[in-house]
């Protein structure tokens, strides 16, 4: 029996990471992304059967966000295809505390199809992979602002733990939630990547709804925008303010803490000025 994987968003934070995993551990795997030679577009339902044709299993990462208003609607349909195409296997990448998020894991569960649900904190990797790193490299990192602490966790444990989740049988019908080992105010993470680097990066939180003017002057997209007030509001509320253990459980060794982060991101220049 064939045992091909689709990895979605294969240029992603997780996605990158879980696509070369499985290319170095010689998974017969097939990566999609909207500019992909087999291109896969979240809203273009017409790219989905290509992309599933002959697949087994699939790593699901929803872009932007399945807290933006139609993705529940889009991970029905997406389930209805894999349904049709005979996928065996769902692997979904999911948010800590997003109701949204939720109702779209209970799709995926009650699918017919085995699954495996991986729900993450905020990742460490948007201080270095997203439009953060712009702040953190010029030394003004401007935020909404937020008083609550957050489990910060490694883009690359999270990959780990989708690997295991796709090669070993033992994964399937479980949820795991992902965090890091610490809980880390904004501030506190901040300093911990002024500290390391020796640069003076100044965090400055301004209301939200001054930042969001802000993102509409740069003409930001208004979904990225509604997701950014949903994300610093409703998941930073204080309910994701706790440490899990999933990650050592399923991994058998200890989260990747911050500290080791930050060095890691030092070490491959990623804060270094264009």
């Amino acid at each position: 029996m064939s045992n091909r994987i689709l990895v979605t968003g294969y240029t992603g934070k997780t996605g990158s990471r879980v696509y070369t995993a499985l290319m170095n551990n010689h998974a017969d795997v097939r990566g999609v992304s909207r500019n992909s030679v087999i291109p896969f577009d979240w809203y273009h339902e017409d790219t989905w059967a290509h992309a599933l044709a002959g697949i087994d299993k699939v790593y699901i990462t929803f872009q932007p966000d399945l807290a933006v208003p139609g993705a529940t609607d889009i991970i029905q349909r997406f389930v209805q295809a894999c349904r049709m195409a005979g996928i065996q296997y769902l692997v979904l990448l999911s948010g800590r505390g997003e109701p949204e998020a939720e109702a779209c894991e209970q799709l995926i569960i009650k699918s017919g199809i085995d699954w495996t649900i991986v729900r993450c904190s905020f990742f460490m990797q948007n201080f270095s992979e997203g439009f953060w790193a712009d702040g953190i490299i010029s030394g003004e990192l401007v935020l909404p602002e937020v008083a609550t602490s957050e489990a910060f966790v490694d883009a690359d444990d999270i990959a780990a733990v989708v690997v295991e989740s796709l090669t070993d049988d033992r994964h399937k019908g479980k949820l795991y939630e992902l965090s890091g080992p610490e809980l880390l105010t904004f501030n506190e993470a901040v300093a911990k990547i002024t500290n390391a680097s020796g640069r003076n990066i100044q965090l400055i939180q301004v209301p939200l709804e001054a930042y969001i003017a802000v993102l509409r002057e740069h003409q930001v997209p208004e979904e990225i925008i509604a997701l950014i007030g949903y994300l610093f509001t409703t998941t930073l509320d204080g309910r994701n303010a706790s440490v899990k253990e999933d990650i050592s459980q399923v991994l058998d060794r200890p989260a990747g803490n911050f500290d080791n982060y930050v060095q890691n991101t030092l070490t491959a220049g990623l804060w270094l000025k264009h």
